[in-house]
């Protein structure tokens, strides 16, 4: 999967993709992120790519001609995204369907936001990370390349990691324990250590059924309430 990030600081982006699980993949060359400097077309000496806004107003506006001029001069995958408030959330669904892509591309705003010819004529949308305020797109472009890059094929070592995901099936993960099974008195559930895997299974589904009612109760009602065999699941461990 190819993915292009246009920023006017490329290189934050590129060392955080550079890291860890997708510094690995960029090794393989199953993600090939490319990370681009919107000043490097910009053509005043100063490199600007900001201006006041028409109209007045405080802060600035970064300007159509240089963000035209840097994708059209690379040629990004498709499609091209707006990291802006206005855009679709980015959830777990969301994320699948953009790691089911061949590639796509982000453009980080900054400042007050962007010239509005960008957003009608350059970009072919605009995407979301939350409903808060960044100082620019650059850490919300790391989000999407972190929660998109690890469903890619390949990227995660053990395929299973991702399908227990929280949200993945419109539920929180259940609990998970590690050695020692003892800890300050504290004991790992006999059902883990049981070697039983079917009743493993079953325990962990009613776990997260349990925490994501509790903690998310919103995502149960998504699902449209739990099913009858979901509450009977509940009741055989004791979770009422």
């Amino acid at each position: 999967m190819r993915i292009d990030v246009f920023s006017i600081f490329p290189d934050m982006v590129d060392d955080f993709a550079s890291r860890s699980l997708l510094g690995r993949a960029r090794e393989s060359g199953r993600l090939d992120v490319r990370c681009h400097d919107l000043r490097s077309q910009a053509t005043d000496p100063h490199r600007s790519v900001d201006d006041a806004p028409f109209g007045g107003g405080a802060g600035m506006v970064l300007m159509a001609e240089p963000v035209f001029g840097a994708v059209e001069r690379i040629d990004p995958a498709r499609p091209l995204l707006l990291l802006d408030p206005g855009g679709r959330r980015l959830d777990q669904s969301y994320a699948a369907e953009l790691a089911a892509l061949d590639g796509f591309s982000l453009l980080c705003g900054r400042y007050e936001g962007v010239d509005e010819r960008i957003r009608a004529h350059l970009v072919d949308g605009e995407l979301s990370i939350g409903d808060f305020v960044l100082a620019g797109g650059e850490v919300a472009a790391m989000v999407v390349l972190e929660v998109v890059g690890r469903l890619v094929p390949g990227v995660v070592g053990n395929a299973d990691s991702t399908r227990d995901d929280s949200f993945t099936n419109g539920l929180l993960e259940y609990p998970q324990y590690t050695r020692p099974s003892e800890f300050r008195g504290w004991e790992v559930p006999e059902v883990l250590r049981s070697g039983n895997h079917g009743e493993v299974e079953r325990w962990r589904r009613a776990r997260a059924l349990d925490r994501t009612r509790r903690e998310r109760p919103d995502l149960i009602e998504d699902r449209g309430g739990l099913t009858d065999e979901e509450l009977e699941l509940l009741a055989d461990f004791g979770l009422q």
